[in-house]
């Protein structure tokens, strides 16, 4: 059997060119991690998270690291050790003593070296990301990006150079494990389980590779294989590299995404044996379902529309992306509760987006036990990308080696070319300035849909996102495929969502600031104003606070206050949200999907984020967990009038009535109605409303709201500052729990979008209680755990927008 001795300890790091660091200052190295990392736990670097530190740090990008450690003495009791890293970040020289072993220039490649017979000193060498990338453009020449920094030449985490959401950051280190793995005659270098199911019927294929010592050259190698209680074995004769090993498995049972069934996994188990002795084992878990991608040509355009297990889905997604800056800081267990917060936000797919990473195996297999599908891009995003040496075969080796360590994966649905490259190509000015250079066309549309095709056929590929399916179309046209829409924020109101009916959504989003307590730890008082250099540090976006400022004025007057400020942004962007999800809800199955722009960030900031950089959720969230739930009451204009659409994504019909009512802002009923209501299985029903209901004699006093079985839909149809709020009046009580406190609010008036922010009461408080509108009258309960106190402190956190 094969030894694994873990490389984590004694590990040391220094700067390896001039630094700010007194010369010869070498630090105690955490492995996994990051030179940053390892810095401020030495005392030597600032939380690059808090003031301007980012700044401050900027040097550590630029300096070249040296890792230091030794290998241990070993007896030779086998005939090859290996020495193996999981993960370098990014351009590396390997040594033992003075004998190089090999150079790495890419972070999302393991890299496996021969040290046998070997000891003494360890030394992981780092060039700066930054010497290598500025070399490969001189190199290869330059290729335009959405951005100033030299992302796109160098196989690394493109976010680390900042983004418009994240710091520039730029790091080095062993950032996945390493070890030592000592084995004799031959190991397994690669399984691959490529699982399908036919009829009820599953089947399993796994396709095996391995590798040889010169004494086994000529062994004959037995493998064994066993998924759940099916068992199969193959024999690799002598000199052979490579063996298939099927077995069937009547009447498994399917792996579906949650909300459509269980998700029940099967052991699998392949063992290498020669003469009887075990020399090695690889073990997952796997999943039987099919997955399809139909795109279909209709009447609409082209659709582009997920089928798991012959079920059609409209995909509930949120984008993903790495959620610290500094990848090896991500435990298992924070990865889990990320990914249970989607699922209780009802999300179903997560994109892991193409500028990030390929997430820890710790990632998959929480998506395969929470029934969360995942949309995996391949790593480009937003630029031009070199396809000659020495990134093509950086490109190659990469794309391979994840396809295959991610195929066992039943979560994984869609391999995703790229983030917005052609689209970029056709629209940024990028073809001009290209002048016939390669750009990545030939990655997306040839060599990566070649590779799945050859290492994982059981998944679909999609060239990228967006994309339309051929040049024959605008890569961005709604109609065909997948779609961007970055003109609403960048440009234009979220009313301009309701202007088309895409195929499937896979990017939209609005910004607003994070929690308060995250700002109070981020920043220093002085800078919680508008305008002040801090603040505006922490909104990368280009005119980003322009952007927020004139998204808030085309619905309120200007805040009297920063608080105001703060909880009106927050508003806006749950609102934005709701319009899109609303209506593109609506038109199921025209429109197959919506992924939100974005789930999590990386470090305190301004940006897209549900979630935000310290792991507080925004009132977004709250209201992502309404839009995406089973049942949807939702009110819409259609080309004849308004109407109240039913959205039933559950497996069961949904019979009741629909109660709608024109009310005037001082609480009167104006007019009301009663609609029977019959929505089969995942699918929307459509009620038109009588024109008493829908007719407003002043929109700016009367507005509309809609309810059944405790859902509730609001319809204002004039901005915030032009109508006619009731100055507010509403009673507050507190009353203690086991866990916190409930508070109580009992409302006078009508009072729209009332939002308790716990953690302006202790920044360990929270609650689940998302934006709350009252009519006058009625009463809502929001629990708070991890705080205590009275009725006086939680008003000065309770916020609502009426007069603003």
């Amino acid at each position: 059997m094969s030894l694994l001795i873990p490389l984590a300890d004694g590990w040391t790091v220094r700067a390896d060119s001039p630094s700010p660091l007194p010369a010869g200052t070498a630090v105690a190295a955490q492995v996994p991690g990051c030179v940053h990392t390892d810095l401020m736990a030495a005392g030597l670097l600032p939380d690059p998270f808090l003031d301007d530190n980012e700044l401050k740090v900027a040097w550590v990008g630029r300096t070249g690291w040296l890792y230091e450690t030794r290998l241990p003495e070993l007896d030779d009791s086998y005939e090859r050790t290996d020495l193996v890293f999981d993960g370098l970040d990014t351009v590396a020289e390997i040594r033992v003593g003075d004998r190089v072993l090999g150079a790495t220039r890419n972070m999302h490649r393991s890299h496996r070296f021969d040290v046998s017979g070997l000891a003494g000193s360890l030394s992981v060498r780092f060039t700066s990301a930054y010497t290598e990338a500025e070399a490969v453009r001189a190199k290869v020449g330059d290729r335009p990006t959405t951005y100033s920094e030299p992302f796109n030449f160098v196989r690394k985490m493109a976010c680390s150079f900042g983004w418009d959401w994240g710091p520039t950051l730029v790091t080095a280190g062993i950032w996945r494990p390493v070890r030592l793995e000592r084995w004799n005659t031959a190991r397994l270098a690669g399984v691959r389980p490529l699982v399908t199911v036919d009829d009820g019927t599953g089947r399993v294929e796994v396709r095996l590779d391995v590798e040889r010592t010169t004494a086994g050259a000529q062994a004959p190698l037995e493998v064994r294989v066993r998924v759940g209680e099916a068992r199969a074995r193959t024999v690799i004769e002598p000199g052979a590299s490579s063996g298939v090993v099927v077995l069937e498995l009547p009447g498994v049972e399917l792996w579906w995404p949650r909300g459509y069934g269980d998700q029940p996994l099967y052991d699998c188990e392949v063992g290498l044996f020669s003469g009887g002795t075990e020399l090695g084992r690889w073990s997952r878990r796997i999943g039987f379902r099919t997955v399809e991608l139909d795109t279909s040509a209709d009447e609409h355009g082209t659709g582009f529309t997920l089928v798991v297990n012959g079920e059609p889905i409209f995909a509930r997604g949120v984008n993903w992306i790495p959620d610290d800056v500094f990848p090896s800081r991500i435990t298992p267990e924070r990865y889990r509760h990320r990914l249970r917060q989607a699922v209780e936000a009802n999300v179903d797919l997560i994109r892991v987006w193409g500028g990030g990473i390929y997430e820890d195996e710790a990632f998959y297999d929480a998506c395969d036990e929470l029934g969360l599908m995942v949309w995996q891009d391949f790593l480009f995003a937003c630029g031009a990308y070199s396809e000659e040496e020495p990134l093509r075969g950086e490109v190659d080796a990469e794309a391979r080696e994840n396809v295959a360590r991610l195929c066992p994966h039943p979560s994984l649905v869609l391999w995703n070319g790229n983030n917005e490259n052609l689209w970029g190509f056709r629209d940024w000015g990028w073809e001009e300035r290209l002048a016939g250079a390669s750009w990545g066309e030939g990655y997306y549309l040839g060599l990566l849909p070649r590779i799945v095709a050859e290492t994982d056929p059981t998944r679909p590929y999609w060239p990228g996102s967006p994309w339309s399916g051929s040049w024959r179309h605008h890569p961005n046209d709604p109609a065909h495929g997948t779609t961007h829409s970055w003109r609403v924020w960048n440009e234009a109101d979220h009313a301009d969502y309701l202007n088309d009916v895409p195929r499937f959504m896979a990017e939209f989003g609005w910004q607003a600031p994070p929690a308060w307590a995250t700002l109070r730890r981020a920043l220093p008082d002085e800078a919680l104003a508008t305008g002040t250099p801090l603040l505006d540090q922490r909104q990368k976006a280009e005119d980003g606070v322009g952007k927020l400022a004139r998204g808030l004025a085309r619905h309120f007057d200007e805040p009297a206050s920063f608080d105001d400020w703060h909880h009106l942004t927050q508003v806006v962007q749950a609102r934005a949200i709701a319009t899109g999800i609303e209506h593109w809800r609506s038109h199921w199955p025209v429109c197959a999907g919506t992924i939100l722009w974005q789930l999590n960030d990386c470090w305190p900031v301004i940006s897209w984020s549900a979630i935000d950089g310290d792991a507080r959720r925004k009132p977004l969230y709250f209201e992502l967990r309404r839009l995406y739930a089973d049942h949807l009451l939702t009110l819409q204009e259609r080309a004849h009038g308004l109407v109240s659409a039913v959205v039933n994504q559950s497996a069961h019909p949904w019979r009741g009535t629909v109660t709608v009512r024109r009310i005037h802002t001082d609480g009167t009923v104006l007019a009301e109605v009663d609609l029977p209501f019959h929505a089969a299985p995942r699918s929307v029903a459509t009620l038109e409303l009588p024109a008493e209901v829908t007719k407003a004699a002043d929109v700016t006093r009367e507005f509309w709201v809609a309810e059944t079985a405790g859902l509730r839909a609001w319809r204002f149809a004039c901005p915030d500052r032009d109508f006619a709020y009731p100055r507010p009046r509403m009673d507050v009580r507190v009353a203690p729990t086991e866990t916190g406190s409930e508070v109580t609010v009992t409302a006078h008036t009508l009072i729209r979008d009332l939002y308790l922010h716990a953690d302006r009461l202790d920044p360990q408080a929270g609650t689940d209680t998302g934006l709350t509108t009252l009519l006058p009258g009625e009463r809502c309960a929001i629990a708070v755990h991890g705080w205590h106190g009275d009725a006086a402190e939680v008003t000065a956190a309770l916020r609502h927008v009426n007069g603003h």
